[in-house]
């Protein structure tokens, strides 16, 4: 009986123990932000001269979203990158595959060079030397992107000139070499490897490639510069940027495009955009 006593009047004293040591909880919930309100130097329309091209095209400016939580305005860093399409038919940009988006960081404004600013349409692949109906807005966001804001849209006509991201053949020629094509490796291919001239910026061949390989493009005859690579040992083998050396000082040979597989492969490659792509 006494064991019995003892054993219940211990029980209050362990329940209060328990529940002293359960830890109060203070989540923290979003409250919201406000879209960054996004302003251009100029929305004239614009044409682009290569002339001018260390001349200032152009100045954005954005607020700052104030991203509110419970406790407060964050204190977490906002980023933000500046996202850049062309108007398409239904007028809403920004769905364009190969739309481009420019990281900015922590600032509140950017300033672009004619260069600069072409660069960035060159890479929307615009044809040089026309007009046409840009779109320009502020991504603003958290930590790994989170919480995505984003601001007014800026349309702007502007009229690029040629220029490329990755340089052309000098001698409006390009070759495939390596072990993965008939040739194996030689500065010297047939014909056979000859790719199709499309334009000044745009080459193409369709032609048999051996699983497990590797090639590079060249482009003059006996010569290894300039040549073709990948950006990155880590570029995607079916399609991404190319890196180059054109045989000045200081440049040194890009990493090795890899066949996919055994198969005869189209391999599409634009200097303009200093992208390749290979499909099967």
């Amino acid at each position: 009986m006494k064991n019995i006593l003892i054993l219940l009047l211990g029980v209050p004293f362990i329940t209060a123990s328990i529940l002293s040591c359960k830890k109060d909880e203070h989540k923290i919930y979003f409250e919201g932000g406000t879209a960054p309100v996004f302003t251009a130097s100029s929305t004239s329309a614009m044409v682009l001269d290569s002339v001018l091209k260390n001349s200032q095209a152009i100045r954005f400016d954005w607020t700052n979203p104030d991203y509110k939580f419970t406790t407060g305005i964050s204190s977490q860093d906002v980023t933000y990158v500046l996202q850049v399409d062309t108007t398409n038919a239904s007028g809403a940009g920004f769905t364009n595959p190969g739309f481009q988006e420019i990281s900015i960081a922590k600032n509140l404004s950017v300033s672009y060079t004619v260069k600069e600013l072409n660069a960035i349409l060159t890479k929307l692949n615009l044809l040089e030397n026309i007009p046409h109906n840009v779109e320009f807005r502020i991504k603003a966001g958290l930590v790994n992107n989170t919480v995505p804001l984003y601001s007014n849209v800026i349309k702007i006509t502007i009229t690029p000139y040629l220029d490329v991201a990755v340089p052309i053949p000098p001698t409006g020629e390009l070759y495939i070499t390596g072990n993965g094509v008939a040739s194996d490796w030689t500065n010297n291919p047939p014909a056979s490897q000859k790719f199709t001239k499309v334009s000044k910026t745009e080459y193409n061949i369709t032609i048999p490639l051996i699983a497990g390989k590797e090639f590079k493009f060249l482009s003059t005859l006996n010569q290894w510069q300039p040549q073709y690579g990948r950006a990155t040992a880590t570029t995607n083998p079916s399609g991404g940027d190319m890196g180059y050396n054109m045989g000045l000082p200081g440049q040194s040979d890009p990493p090795s495009f890899t066949t996919l597989g055994t198969g005869t492969y189209k391999i599409n490659v634009n200097f303009k955009t200093g992208k390749f792509a290979v499909t099967q």
